[in-house]
This record gives structure tokens, sequence and C-alpha cells, in this order.
């Protein structure tokens, strides 16, 4: 059983991030700085910055439901002026009630078409199970980032859920990652060593020595910088900005790197800033290297600076923030920073632990296929009974043929009937045959009950 794991990058933002997205584009603070020097295509003033992928099953709806808000002037007024709780706290959803009839009218629209699309994953999955009766109306509950009870208008207490389920999930999202990734490595581990018991003495050492030799290989890489330490910006602006380091400044640094100038460093434009560190480790083209395991180091990195340095912990850097954290010790004077290949992912015992699992799930596995085979055996049982039955019914429908064909012919094969008609004008004939000839315009009858006479006619 291999275990595969598709990841892409997703960003994970805080749903106070992604309302923000509905703020007027403000124009970017000028900055003192040559960008005919910065390395990298030019910002497009203007441009639309796509919102993130959060990873979120109703990841769409959310973005869409955004899009549609931003159109209504009102409300993006209103939003501009909104602090952070008044967003968490859902005052801002009774906004909704303002905001044109047009936009009103998508957002019905909107909401219709996600109730339907959860209708439809509800029955893939009961039919899966060969359920009948389904209520998808008390299974809609389990979806927390809508009113159900009101499946076909969009009102403020839809707002407020999509705000609050956002921020809930989000805030739960780095956690997931996480155990999913340890559950990835424990699978790893497990894999190669069922594959060693496979193997003889001699094939077992060569390949214990090849693992400890890719191992030393990952390990040799050059120093990592503490994420979001002055050595580690002053890289980016070096390498990524193609700036000198002597000019290096963190206001400058902190504007350039504001993608979007919306006046903050979101999670995204925070994990940019490790892709050097990041290069130093992981290489596609090597097999020792582990783009998985890339990609875990790049939500530690994002992880670490946002608890330095995100005081309000709001998963949003302000400038005032990363400025004030530019004057701590540790950005001056970090900790030296230990990647993955330094430290234990799990124990022996979570493995051990793990394992159990994998046996669990191995022997389900293998009393659901059984029980399958027992179905797939009586059903063709039952095929091949109803198969002899249907030979035996045509033996007997030809059997029946043959016996009515043999009673209807002579033993020569000649009929034993003679069709209707035939018989009168066979009696004529045999009455012609054994009387006198009749004089013209005479023709025989039957005989009657009174006697045999015959009725002449005369011309």
């Amino acid at each position: 059983m291999m275990f595969q794991m598709r990841w892409r990058t997703i960003l994970p933002q805080q749903c106070v991030l992604l309302v923000t997205c509905l703020l007027i584009n403000l124009e970017a603070v000028p900055i003192d700085i040559d960008k005919t020097k910065v390395q990298g295509e030019p910002h497009v003033e203007g441009a639309k910055i796509e919102n993130p992928d959060t990873g979120l099953y109703y990841d769409e709806y959310l973005k869409q439901v955004i899009d549609v808000l931003e159109t209504d002037k009102h409300f993006r007024e209103k939003l501009q002026t909104a602090d952070i709780e008044e967003i968490k706290s859902g005052k801002l959803s009774k906004e909704l009630d303002l905001v044109s009839h047009h936009v009103r009218t998508r957002l019905d629209e909107l909401k219709r078409q996600e109730v339907a699309r959860l209708r439809m994953l509800i029955k893939a999955k009961m039919d899966s199970f060969q359920d009948t009766g389904v209520d998808h109306q008390a299974l809609l509950k389990q979806f927390e980032h809508l009113n159900h009870q009101n499946p076909e208008t969009f009102e403020s207490k839809d707002l407020d859920m999509l705000i609050k389920a956002a921020t809930s999930d989000l805030e739960n999202y780095d956690k997931t990652r996480h155990d999913e990734f340890k559950k990835y490595e424990m699978l790893k581990e497990h894999e190669r060593r069922e594959y060693l018991k496979t193997l003889n003495e001699e094939k077992r050492r060569e390949e214990e020595s090849k693992y400890e030799e890719m191992k030393k290989k990952h390990g040799d890489h050059p120093k990592v910088n503490h994420p979001g330490s002055k050595d580690q910006l002053k890289e980016v602006w070096e390498e990524s900005d193609g700036l000198d380091p002597n000019d290096f400044n963190p206001k400058t640094f902190f504007k350039l790197h504001d993608v979007n100038n919306d006046g903050f460093l979101d999670e995204q434009e925070l994990e940019a800033l490790f892709t050097k560190e990041l290069e130093k480790v992981y290489d596609p083209k090597n097999e020792e290297d582990d783009m998985v395991e890339m990609e875990e180091e790049r939500l530690r990195m994002r992880e670490h600076v946002m608890n330095e340095i995100d005081i309000n912990k709001d998963r949003l850097v302000t400038l005032h923030e990363f400025l004030k954290s530019t004057e701590k010790k540790e950005f001056l004077e970090p900790d030296s920073w230990e990647t993955l290949d330094q430290q234990q992912v799990f124990t022996e015992e979570e493995l051990k632990e793990f394992e159990t699992h994998i046996l669990q799930q191995e022997d389900e596995l293998q009393k659901k296929a059984e029980n399958l085979q027992r179905q797939k055996e009586e059903l063709q049982r039952q095929h091949d009974q109803l198969q002899a039955q249907k030979q035996e019914l045509q033996q007997v429908m030809e059997q029946r043929k043959l016996q009515q064909g043999s009673s209807l012919s002579g033993p020569a094969g000649e009929l034993k009937f003679q069709p209707p008609g035939e018989h009168q004008i066979g009696n004529a004939q045999n009455h012609l045959a054994g009387d006198q000839p009749l004089p013209p315009g005479h023709i025989p009858v039957q005989e009657t009950a009174a006697g045999s006479d015959h009725v002449q006619i005369h011309p």
C-alpha cells in the first residue's frame, strides 16, 4: 500500500486576511529605492491580486462571496473603517442588509449553488455505501459555513457563519498539515523497514548503507540562516532583489515585499522570503531531497516568524510589528536554525502505534475483500443456476415443437389434416366419381334428413 500525498504550496490565510481583500486598492507608499535595479518583473499598477488558496473545502465559495461583496461601494467603505474585532464578532455582517439588490441577488445565487454542491457530495457519499432515503437537510448541519435552515437566500447570518467557520478552520489548518506530514514520514519509514524484511542479509546491509549515505548527503548543505533574522533578510535583499547589502533598510524591505501594497506582510508574502534558504537544503533533482519535507520546512519557518513578529496574533505583519522585531536581540544575534533532518519528527512509540493502526486498516480491508469475494461467488452461483434453468426450458420447448410436428404428419411426412374448404371439395369429387354424370345445369346437393333427393335446376 503506497501512501501518495500531493502537496501544494497551500498558503492558509486567516479569514481576516481574506476579508481585507475587499479593501479598496490603496496607492503604494513611495519607496526610496530605484526599482530598476530590482530583479524580477515590475509590479503592474491596478493588477488584480489573486486570493491565495486556503485549502478549505469551501474555498471557491469563500472567494466568490468576497468577489461579489467587493463590488458594493457601501460595504467596501464600511470595511475600511472596521477593525479586526468588529469583523470577527459579526458586527460587520449586519452591514449586508444595506448592500445593493444586485449584490444580494448574486449572493443568493451563490448560496443556492453551494447548497446544491454539498447535496451532491452527500448523495455521492451515501451512494457509495448504498444508502437510501438520504435526509439531505439533516446532513447539511455538518457544514458550518452557511445557514442550512435557509438554503435559498444569503443573509447576514450566512456571512457571519462564513467568517467564523473560516477563522476556526484556518487556525487549525497548520496543525492538520503537521499531523499529515508526520504520518507521511512514519509511512515512509514503515515501508522502508518492511522492504528490508524481504531482503537477504547481504542486500539488507547494502540498502542500509545506501540509506545512511543519502542521509549524510542531504545533511551536507550550506548554513541555513535563522528565518526572520537580519542575515536572512539581507541575503534576500542581495540575491533576490539584487540590491547592495550595505544599503539594507528594514522599512524599504517591508514595502518592497508587500507585493499587493495592502500594508501587511501576509503568510504568502512571508513564505516567499524563505525560498533562498530552502534551496540550500532541497533540490528536486537530488534523490536524497524530499520536496514534501521542503514544504514542511517552509511552514515551520513561517510559523516561527509569525510567532516572533505578529504581536496581536492576527496572522498579518504590519510595518510597525516588522520594525519592532528588528530592534530585538534575536534579529541581530539569532540562534542557529535546526532543519528537519536535525530533528526527530516521530518517536519509536508513535511509529509502533501508527503501524498497529495500519495493520488494523489492512485487516478491515482484507475482511471487506473476503466479503466481496463471497458475494461475487454467490452471484456467480445464482447466475449459473439461472443459465441452467434457461437451457432446460429451451430444451423442453424444442421437444414440444418436435412432438407437435410428428402428430400432424404421416409416416411419409404427409399432413394428416386438410385445410378448411378442401373437405367439401373432396366430398364433391368423391360424389362425382361414384355417381352418374349430371346433365348440364345440375349440381349435387347434400342429402337432408328427409332423403337423398337432388334438386334440379333447369336453365
